[in-house]
């Protein structure tokens, strides 16, 4: 793989006046040291004559004048006072980076192959190598990877997730790909900053200089004694989805309580996975939920207002609990807010078309690796899921081999 480096920089004739510096919250600094979430499209090679690499440059040189903190730092501001430190996105247009590569050996079918597997080489087509959010101060806030293949493009990207949240990417990701394929701005509206902040706390927020400091790093897969972890994708079609949500509702057997889609196809894999995860009946179990705030503060914020707008909250039960009482007892906590996975099947990743059609499969990259890692996107056909799931081998291998799971879901991609 052979690739090249260029540095995007941010049109400095747009008024930025009292838009250069937007202040972090609490979640936005919980993510800190958090590595930065990376996704990637996979699409079908372009024709010939369609000039992708300046294109893509140029219009996402355009795309970065709406979508301006992108093309910005993470700014920190010593506290001497009190010996602590405070951050804040400093919207100075640095500019993101774009990076174009090619691996013209490999092919579509390399990516997308049978069962859900998900090769190792896919690493080296996302732009991040142990980027955290902290990096932000010296690192770009969003860099792109261009990988041309035998017969496809692989677009990843990764983005400060202390600044952006995954409608906030999309959405992005989606402005981008318009005037790609369109040549032209006009008729996107100006960017909507989240513009909110908890009520009763100050801002700059103050925290410790050690919560600042960048841990050290981890030791290396080769040289852990623990087993290395593997990516499946497993594809839930409309009707496994339909299935599992009449099962759970079924179990329940309460016109009050409604579980959703979601919530079914997670309780289906939180179960799954602690079935093979060799804890004991007594131990607890924990499922981090993810929720976007934009509709649950008051006054509630625009649906699509940029900024970092999730927070992560635990639900726990024990191991006894959770594969005891079937969908009902898991779908009962998972009322609400609760999920399973990081990423939704509410982002409308394959309607970004850059001109030349629109993408055939979507992957998460690497980092914050750890086995029970839940992606979810939706499927290409309509009403479907996939869940990119990171595991640890022998889990996987029994999973694979687990009837009671495989009835409702299918790995073949």
């Amino acid at each position: 793989m052979i690739s090249a480096k260029v540095e995007m920089k941010q049109s400095r004739s747009r008024d930025q006046s009292g838009r250069t510096k937007i202040h972090l919250t609490p979640f936005d600094l919980s993510l800190l040291q958090i590595d930065c979430p990376q996704r990637g499209l996979l699409f079908p090679k372009p024709d010939q004559d369609f000039k992708l690499i300046s294109r893509l440059k140029s219009s996402l040189s355009t795309a970065l004048e709406i979508y301006f903190p992108f093309a910005g730092r993470l700014a920190k501001v010593e506290n001497l006072e009190d010996n602590t430190v405070s951050f804040h996105t400093d919207c100075d247009g640095s500019g993101a980076r774009f990076l174009h590569a090619e691996a013209k050996s490999l092919s579509v079918s390399d990516i997308v192959q049978p069962h859900g597997e998900v090769p190792d080489f896919i690493k080296h087509f996302f732009p991040a190598d142990g980027l955290k959010n902290s990096d932000g101060l010296t690192e770009p806030l969003l860099a792109v990877q261009v990988t041309e293949m035998k017969d496809g493009v692989f677009l990843g990207y990764y983005y400060n997730h202390m600044v952006a949240d995954g409608v906030s990417v999309w959405n992005f990701l989606h402005t981008w790909s318009m005037i790609c394929s369109s040549g032209s701005s006009s008729g996107h509206q100006p960017l909507v900053l989240k513009r909110w902040f908890l009520q009763g706390v100050n801002y700059p927020i103050h925290i410790p200089v050690s919560e600042a400091e960048r841990p050290p790093p981890q030791p290396s897969r080769e040289l852990s004694s623990v087993p290395v972890m593997q990516d499946r994708v497993f594809h839930f079609t409309k009707k496994n989805i339909s299935d599992l949500k009449a099962k759970a509702n079924s179990e329940v057997g309460s016109s009050d309580t409604n579980i959703s889609s979601l919530q079914a196809v997670s309780a289906h894999m939180w179960r799954s996975i602690i079935r093979h995860s060799a804890l004991t009946g007594e131990g607890e179990t924990h499922c981090k939920v993810v929720v976007d705030l934009r509709q649950r503060v008051n006054p509630p914020l625009e649906n699509d207002c940029f900024g970092n707008m999730v927070y992560i909250t635990p639900a726990t039960t024990t191991v006894e609990e959770l594969l005891g009482r079937g969908l009902k007892g898991v779908g009962s906590r998972m009322a609400g807010d609760t999920v399973l996975v990081s990423s939704s099947p509410r982002f409308d990743v394959y309607r970004n078309d850059f001109g030349w059609g629109k993408p055939v499969a979507v992957r998460a990259g690497p980092g914050n690796s750890i086995s029970g890692k839940l992606v979810l996107f939706p499927g290409i056909d309509e009403g479907s899921f996939d869940i990119q799931t990171t595991l640890w081998c022998d889990v996987l291998v029994n999973l694979l081999a687990d009837v009671e799971f495989l009835e409702h879901v299918t790995t073949m991609v």
